[in-house]
């Protein structure tokens, strides 16, 4: 029963790897560029949740739905300010301009709320016990993998049946051969960070769920993670990126459940490092052909 109950803890974790990953796959598959402060808007998303909960008194699923408006306002905001100007710039710069990003965040939060950690009530709370009560799982376990699987198929849906997904993944091939056609490649690449960020919000909700403990620095080693997942799923594939964050999860509940929880980390990368020698563009990962 305990590999089980670690197999279901890793499958729960790499859920909210998995969500958050879905954001950085689709700015990098539209957009051509990692936006390494993704996982910082996983803390404000965090903040906004907590402080609507405790201080405005409101459910538990409203501070969610508040969490995503105003990550969504903040990912088009820093889209529009620190990105759009790049948009021809080398991809050193916008590199560059991601990580000072992530830092205004994390200095911001810091000034706003302190440095003290912030203890997050779940959203729900329970557990079924089954076989006896020999394994246990709980209500948050279960939400994650759900919303989880619920987020890629509606991604999916919306990128294949509606304008503005067939605009995305027109981009996604070619931003000047679709904007010829028509579409207004400024407002679709604004439109992906918006649902990134969104995304963001319900992941960081979802990560406090499990580990309440909430810091300015709290969306760091998740949103690494989770880029790491993109990777190792294939960065630019929403099934890639959901396979991807859900193996990393299972990897590393495994790794510190039988191995060293020190060394969990340290075999995650490892374990993405095999991965890319033998498949450099990940396991869903498209293989491009360049012309000489």
């Amino acid at each position: 029963m305990e590999f089980l109950s670690y197999l279901i803890s890793g499958i729960s974790l790499g859920s909210v790897y998995a969500i958050i990953a879905l954001g950085y796959t689709m700015v990098y598959g539209i957009a051509k560029m990692l936006n390494f402060a993704h996982g910082d808007v996983i803390m404000i998303g965090g903040y906004i949740s907590y402080i609507t909960i405790s201080s405005l008194g409101v459910p538990g699923w409203l501070s969610v739905i508040i969490a995503m408006a105003v990550c969504t306002v903040l990912g088009i905001i820093i889209e529009g300010l620190a990105y759009k100007p790049l948009r021809s710039a080398p991809s050193l710069a916008v590199l560059i301009t991601a990580i000072g990003v992530s830092y205004f965040l994390q200095n911001s939060a810091l000034l706003i709320w302190g440095a003290n950690p912030k203890t997050y009530s779940p959203l729900v709370n329970g557990n079924i016990k089954l076989f006896e009560g020999e394994l246990t799982i709980s209500y948050v376990s279960l939400l994650t993998v759900v919303a989880c699987i619920i987020i890629m198929v509606v991604l999916m849906l919306f990128t294949s049946k509606t304008k503005m997904g067939k605009a995305m993944r027109a981009c996604s091939e070619d931003k000047g051969a679709a904007q010829l056609m028509g579409i207004n490649v400024n407002l679709t690449i604004s439109v992906t960070f918006a649902i990134g960020s969104a995304l963001a919000a319900i992941a960081g909700v979802l990560l406090l769920s499990s580990y309440p403990s909430l810091m300015p620095t709290t969306g760091s080693m998740p949103g690494i993670k989770a880029f790491t997942a993109a990777v190792f799923g294939g960065i630019g594939s929403i099934p890639g990126a959901f396979l991807g964050g859900v193996l990393l999860g299972v990897i590393e509940s495994f790794a510190s459940a039988y191995i060293s929880t020190q060394l969990a980390n340290s075999i995650v990368f490892a374990v993405l490092i095999i991965v890319l020698l033998v498949r450099p563009t990940g396991l869903l990962g498209k293989r491009i052909q360049e012309k000489v």
